[in-house]
């Protein structure tokens, strides 16, 4: 069955009047709204409360990809609470479409108590992409509003712990917010990662709704610790900061951070990603800011990532200063499509940290994924 595409506004009311939300998702202060848009089979976009998130909604539950800031914690709540009704009665619907329409059974209780579908569970498992406040912030509130599935038995039924929902991240991710910076506040336990994984790769133990979940991770990248997250069956990858639509891309240097790593990652969500036809369609790419994107659209933003840092990367070899760079505008032709003068990540601050990343020897080999 080819589900169809779904765009719900979830407003509470204690909203502001008048609170609007853009095309992109992004609300604007006292905006009571939440954007969210149905990509593929149980998978779900949520735009408007910081960073994008992306759930998966099902059976087995809930699993979240991010959670947003703090402030919109009640907010994404009640979306995923929207979601699981919709999720439940779009079942109840296709289960009432394929039921017998003859005979005694359709004038009786039969059917619906055979019903053998398991209700809804709860949130069980966020992942977080990174460690930014703008995607870990909703991690307390959303924890505690779910419950993480133990396999233990009381009573002769299969028990959830009390502790909430699972957290799942890189370790670096749990180190870096386990040990913040000077002047950033700490993070309470109970927002922690609960499990993390050192490797490369971690995939999920078992199917969750019907499909594998593995988390990639990307070393020194956008930070340290980013993973992307590959929903297998649904084709469908949350890309986390690690590829945005709505500026260049971040590059957290305090975090571990860099611009080849940046590249390196985009190039590896190329590997992953397959088009539908001629790079268009296919899989499906949500990024951490930003509209949902295919591989046409990852292959854009990893030739101007890739332009630029070589720019500025012969300005470093040549020994320009970085009032230099800056002087010489080495982003000048993408800046009408990515470049901001204000914000929290402007293209000054872009440019900076790419000949910081360079200049401090990060970039490794010169050659590697360079532009003729």
């Amino acid at each position: 069955m080819r589900l169809r595409l779904t765009w719900i506004v979830v407003a509470l009311a204690v909203a502001a009047p008048g609170g609007a939300v853009t095309a992109q998702g992004q609300a604007g202060p006292g905006a009571g709204a939440l954007e969210v848009v149905h990509i593929r089979e149980h998978i779900y976009l949520l735009a408007g409360a910081g960073g994008n998130i992306v759930i998966s909604v099902g059976r087995d539950g809930v699993l979240a990809v991010d959670t947003g800031t703090a402030e919109q914690s009640e907010r994404v709540l009640a979306a995923i609470r929207q979601v699981q009704q919709e999720v439940e009665i779009r079942e109840a619907a296709l289960e009432a479409a394929l039921a017998p329409r003859w005979g005694a059974e359709t004038r009786s209780t039969v059917i619906g108590e055979r019903d053998s579908r398991a209700p809804l569970k709860p949130i069980r498992y966020i992942v977080n992409t990174h460690g930014h406040p703008d995607h870990v912030g909703g991690n307390r509130a959303l924890r505690s509003a779910g419950r993480t599935f133990t396999g233990g038995n009381v009573a002769g039924q299969i028990a959830d712990a009390a502790e909430g929902a699972a957290i799942m991240a890189h370790e670096n991710v749990l180190v870096r917010m386990t040990e913040p910076a000077d002047g950033e506040p700490e993070t309470p336990s109970d927002a922690l990662p609960t499990e993390t994984y050192y490797t490369d790769m971690m995939k999920m133990s078992h199917f969750f709704n019907g499909e594998g979940v593995q988390l990639v991770h990307q070393p020194s990248a956008h930070s340290d610790g980013d993973s992307l997250v590959y929903f297998r069956g649904a084709d469908v990858i949350a890309a986390g900061d690690l590829y945005l639509t709505t500026s260049y891309p971040i590059i957290d240097l305090e975090r571990g951070g860099s611009i080849n790593g940046v590249i390196d990652a985009l190039n590896h969500l190329l590997d992953i990603a397959m088009p539908e036809f001629r790079t268009e369609g296919g899989t499906m790419i949500v990024p951490g800011h930003g509209r949902i994107s295919d591989s046409a659209d990852v292959a854009y933003d990893r030739d101007m990532t890739t332009i630029i840092r070589d720019r500025i990367q012969d300005m470093v070899r040549r020994g320009m200063t970085l009032e230099q760079v800056k002087a010489a505008r080495p982003t000048l032709d993408y800046d009408p499509r990515y470049g901001s003068t204000t914000g929290v990540w402007t293209t000054e601050m872009f440019v900076e940290a790419v000949y910081r990343s360079l200049s401090a020897g990060q970039a490794g080999s010169p050659a590697r994924g360079a532009t003729e």
